[in-house]
């Protein structure tokens, strides 16, 4: 089946009459983007976040977009019609609604679900991991991977941040196949998707837990450990803030061999204090997703709170720190 996606681009005030006049017509299964929302989402969690892409901004900047979906048949060109003309009705008794420019895409069902995942090819990290969308497993590069040695992390890339696609995710993967020898216990604080904890495990961790604030990350996370033949006697995944809640903090204890952190600058300087007594006698600190403005900053810090960095690592303007 065929469907048109239909886009009306207004402005914050806008949204209110043209929902009103699409849901007049019948059409009530719609999609807001406001971009007043954006905008306070950007001001009010900034503590997440070191980096905004300013296309992104720009686009945002004075939009605000109503999306919904129609069957690109009569039926749909004949409902699309009365859009139009609605449309027309209230640009002559609004002038406050910005453009109200209305484009469509058209759309097969396996669009909405198969398109992305061209973006997701197999990816060799390091001298020995194979990052593996799960739809790939049987790919030629993935085969051939394999028959060199290489160590599978199969995944299924969604919503949640960590596919290895990010050079932040690519220079902890890295060192985390130079690090882990075999038998360790790891630590994944702000795990996204798993990926770091899971590829500890498949480089040879005896053990992993990983903690984030966001709760869809639990299942994300154990849906890819499963993709890996990971169970939950060896991986848990814990949901909170690890640097507000002492209580998470004293549960999660102490004698980790390792403790990784891809996460922003503020996030890892509000860490840096507090990960010492989780770390067993000599254990390691692994500490990503540092844009290179702050990465002088992240390692004063650091040092301040005692913490020797023995490897600096960076690629497309972000850095990562292994310390001790």
């Amino acid at each position: 089946m065929k469907w048109l996606e239909v886009h009306i681009d207004t402005n914050h005030t806008g949204l209110e009459p043209v929902e009103t006049m699409l849901s007049a017509l019948g059409i009530d299964g719609v999609v807001i983007d406001d971009e007043t929302e954006f905008e306070d989402f950007l001001e009010n969690n900034g503590q997440y976040w070191d980096y905004v892409d300013e296309d992104l901004r720009q686009e945002m900047q004075g939009r605000s977009r109503i999306t919904f979906y129609l069957e690109a048949g009569d039926e749909g060109f004949a409902k699309l019609g009365e859009v139009r003309i609605a449309l027309e009705e209230l640009k002559k008794t609004r002038d406050d609604c910005g453009t109200l420019l209305m484009t469509l895409d058209d759309l097969e069902d396996a669009d909405w679900e198969n398109n992305w995942k061209q973006y997701y090819k197999p990816m060799e990290i390091g001298d020995r991991l194979l990052v593996v969308p799960e739809w790939l497993r049987e790919d030629p590069k993935v085969r051939a991977g394999l028959a060199a040695g290489r160590v599978a992390l199969v995944l299924d890339p969604g919503l949640t941040f960590g596919t290895g696609s990010h050079a932040t995710t690519r220079l902890c993967l890295t060192a985390l196949e130079k690090t882990i020898r075999g038998g360790e216990r790891v630590l994944d604080l702000g795990c996204g998707s798993g990926i770091l904890s899971i590829a500890a495990l498949k480089l040879g961790a005896a053990s992993a837990a990983a903690v984030d604030i966001d709760d869809k990350c639990r299942d994300v996370a154990y849906e890819n450990a499963a993709l890996n033949g990971i169970g939950q006697d060896t991986y848990t995944v814990r949901i909170g803030d690890v640097l507000g809640d002492a209580v998470l903090r004293a549960d999660l204890g102490g004698g980790w061999q390792m403790v990784v952190a891809n996460i922003v600058a503020d996030v890892i300087i509000g860490l840096s204090p507090l990960v010492r007594p989780m770390l067993a006698p000599g254990g390691l600190f692994l500490c990503s997703g540092i844009i290179d403005d702050r990465a002088q900053e992240v390692a004063d810090r650091l040092r301040e709170n005692g913490w020797e960095i023995l490897e600096t690592r960076s690629a497309e303007g972000w850095f990562s720190y292994l310390c001790r």
